[in-house]
């Protein structure tokens, strides 16, 4: 398979991205005010420049930011050119408050290619991508799931990935070492057309929950996570994103 052999700079060269990134960020607002989840300073740049470094370097060349609270912050901050300029980074606002799946389904005439990666626009995780596309592309299903082994799952829904790296269910929150959903996913354009056109809200609620057993892989990555969603994980992020203890 392509996805096995090719190098780690190429892995997404032909995978449109998009970042969600239109959520309110309420948990945030005593520690970032008026400032965007995706641009709190992070090792002294914005959050976003450093994620947009790291799909840079697996060869993403097309990147789609969903936005929607504060876009007009992220959209200046974009126009002073502090990103990787091997990247097309094309913004689309909300028009009003959305889920992820509908916030899909806003921009998916945006998206062009046969397999995209989605991400949530508020964690961050080193794994290794051309691992990721290659386990999908093997998989030969139409929707992965990244994961990852946390050392306290509470704040997060569990994943049972059975031995055939199919996904068997989503489990509550529980506290506890566990397998999560990390919250990057790579579909087919056929699976997001379904998404479109379901009228979902949700993506894990309404659409990923409810698919049948052994439906999705299930790609378990041995990497460091960081959910900007709270005070406390924007407190140590450095260490994980800008390579440094804080």
């Amino acid at each position: 398979m392509r996805g096995s052999t090719v190098r780690p700079e190429e892995a997404l060269t032909d995978i449109d991205v998009t970042l969600l990134a239109g959520g309110l960020g309420s948990r945030m607002r005593g520690v970032s005010g008026d400032t965007p989840k995706v641009l709190a300073p992070i090792a002294g740049r914005a959050f976003l420049g450093h994620l947009l470094d790291h799909l840079a370097a697996y060869g993403a060349r097309r990147v789609v930011l969903c936005l929607g609270h504060l876009a007009d912050r992220v959209t200046a901050w974009l126009a002073q050119g502090d990103t990787n300029r091997s990247l097309d980074v094309v913004c689309q606002i909300e028009p009003s408050q959305m889920g992820s799946a509908a916030a899909l389904a806003y921009i998916r005439k945006d998206l062009t290619s046969s397999t995209v990666l989605v991400m949530s626009g508020d964690t961050f995780l080193d794994a290794d991508l051309r691992a990721f596309v290659a386990s999908h592309r093997l998989s030969g299903a139409e929707a992965s799931v990244l994961c990852v082994e946390v050392e306290d799952a509470a704040r997060f829904g569990r994943v049972e990935v059975g031995p055939d790296s199919r996904v068997r269910r989503f489990l509550d929150k529980a506290p506890g070492r566990g397998v999560i959903n990390a919250g990057v996913y790579l579909f087919s354009a056929a699976f997001l057309d379904r998404i479109a056109a379901s009228g979902a809200s949700s993506l894990t609620r309404d659409v990923l929950h409810r698919m049948p057993p052994g439906t999705l892989h299930g790609h378990i990555a041995k990497a460091r996570f960081i959910d900007m969603g709270t005070p406390e994980s924007l407190a140590v992020a450095a260490s994980v994103i800008g390579g440094r203890e804080t």
